[in-house]
Order: structure tokens, then C-alpha cells, then sequence
């Protein structure tokens, strides 16, 4: 007899796919579609850009970086889609943000002349400007994280791996970062973090994509989609091949470390008169 009931299924939206697409960030569409379906679950994506309305269901929001030129119009868009982007996180559903969108979900951005470019508020963090004579924080990073997101389980910690580019300093409040930095700049460039986290809402300032080389990160994404649309747990699947992958970023980023003399919370600043 044939089993006629339906597979189950994640409805995802993509904000903002045409603008905010920063080093390859739609291909983490593309890692959490391929690991779902290893499991025999569909994601259901549908993109949501400027002026576009909303599903009135979603499990999974995702949102990827852009450039500052964009940000101010994806800012306005943001705050028409608030009231709904807020119910998504308080029905339980799961929101994922690379860099642009980490500074977007916080309260403000603040720029080098002082005009400010408000946020959302849904992470307690604000963003400053890099200063004249202050670097961008740029190169490959290698962060850990005890407990994403609240698991539980704080007795595995993981590696999180990938690329920032980034002038902005981010300082987090009641948020907690996502992880911390061994190799890499992370936040700002003092305390050590990286990302924020705050209940089913995650961001991170890592492109690269970052989730093709962080399976873990990819999955515990999906199980919590998965688990808000009725979908039961998310079965274990194989990753070899993204940890083969996760082992050369760390490779990597731990050669330009030592090459450049750069690992922890990254380089100190320029004194006057030295060269940047």
C-alpha cells in the first residue's frame, strides 16, 4: 500500500534575494535546501523583495548581506515588515542573518558623520561606523560555540568557519554572541564575539557562504524550522564532505594567522604616522 501522506515540508523566505546577495550569500538557500532534502523534507522558498508582502506562514526567514548603499532602502523596507518579521519570531519561527542583516535586526547604525540608520530592535546590538584611520575588519575566521542558540547543549562545543568584510563595529547588549573568535576579528575587533544569537533568531557577520562549510550550523537551523512546522526532529545525515571542508577553512585561516601575525581578537591599530 502506498503512504499517501505528505512529506513534511519548511516554508522559508528569502528577503530581499536581489539586493542583499553579498559574497555568495544565497548559497546558503542552497545548503539548507540540498541537507533537508537528504532527509526527505522540502524547503519551500519564496522571496520577498522591496515592497513585496509577506507569507502568512513561515518557518524560516533568511536574510544575507549587502552593500551600504542598499541598506538604507532595505532599512525602510524593514520597518513596513516589522509587526510581521516580530510575530514570526514570537510564533517560534527561525530567522538567520549574515552581515548587513545582523546590523539591520539591531537598534541602530550609526555612521561616521553621527547620522543614525535605525533597525529593527529584534537583537539587543548596535553598530558604529569604523572611524577615520580605523581598518576594516577583513579575512577568514575561526570562531567557537558552546551552545547555539540555547540547545542545551553546552557540553559540545562547535567550530564555526568563514569570511568577514566588514567596516562596522558591532557591540551586542542583552544578546549574546553566536561565538568566539580564535582566529579573526569577530564583532569589533576587541571583545572576542561573533555574531548574536537571542532565542530562534541567529546572525552572523560570516559570508563565504557560510553555512556549505558548517553543517551543524545548517542543520540546527533546519531542526528548528522543522520542529515549528510540525515536522517532528530532524533525522542525523552524513557530512564528510562539509567537514572536509570545514577542516580546510580552518587550514587556511590559520596559515594567513600566522603568516600575518594576526589570531585572537586580530591586529591593533595603526599609531599615528605608521603605515595602515
Amino acid at each position: 500500500m502506498t503512504d499517501t501522506r505528505a512529506a513534511p515540508g519548511i516554508a522559508a523566505v528569502h528577503l530581499y534575494p536581489t539586493t542583499m546577495n553579498t559574497y555568495g550569500d544565497r548559497g546558503n538557500m542552497a545548503a539548507l535546501t540540498r541537507r533537508a532534502a537528504l532527509r526527505g523534507v522540502a524547503v519551500h522558498w519564496q522571496a520577498v523583495e522591496l515592497g513585496d508582502e509577506p507569507p502568512a506562514r513561515c518557518d524560516l526567514v533568511f536574510m544575507g548581506g549587502g552593500q551600504d548603499r542598499v541598506q538604507q532602502a532595505a532599512a525602510a523596507d524593514l520597518a513596513r515588515l516589522r509587526p510581521w518579521l516580530s510575530g514570526v519570531i514570537d510564533d517560534g519561527g527561525v530567522v538567520f542573518a549574515v552581515c548587513a542583516g545582523l546590523q539591520l535586526l539591531g537598534r541602530r547604525y550609526v555612521a561616521a558623520d553621527g547620522s543614525e540608520l535605525s533597525g529593527l530592535g529584534l537583537l539587543d546590538l548596535e553598530t558604529l561606523a569604523a572611524r577615520p584611520g580605523e581598518w576594516r575588519l577583513i579575512g577568514n575566521v575561526v570562531a567557537d560555540v558552546a551552545d547555539p542558540a540555547g540547545s542545551g547543549d553546552s557540553g559540545r562545543s562547535r567550530l564555526l568557519v568563514g569570511f568577514e568584510n566588514h567596516g562596522g563595529r558591532t557591540f551586542l547588549g542583552a544578546a549574546r554572541p553566536l561565538g568566539r573568535v580564535r582566529v579573526g576579528f569577530g564583532n569589533n575587533g576587541r571583545d572576542g564575539g561573533e555574531g548574536a544569537q537571542a532565542g530562534r533568531v541567529i546572525a552572523t557577520y560570516l559570508h563565504g557562504p557560510v553555512l556549505p562549510k558548517n553543517a551543524w550550523l545548517t542543520d540546527h537551523l533546519l531542526g528548528l524550522a522543522l520542529d515549528h512546522a510540525g515536522g517532528g526532529a530532524l533525522a542525523p545525515a552524513a557530512h564528510a564532505r562539509e567537514d572536509l571542508a570545514q577542516r580546510e577553512a580552518v587550514a587556511v585561516a590559520e596559515r594567513d594567522a600566522a603568516r600575518r601575525g594576526r589570531r585572537g581578537r586580530g591586529v591593533r591599530r595603526p599609531r599615528a604616522g605608521e603605515a595602515r
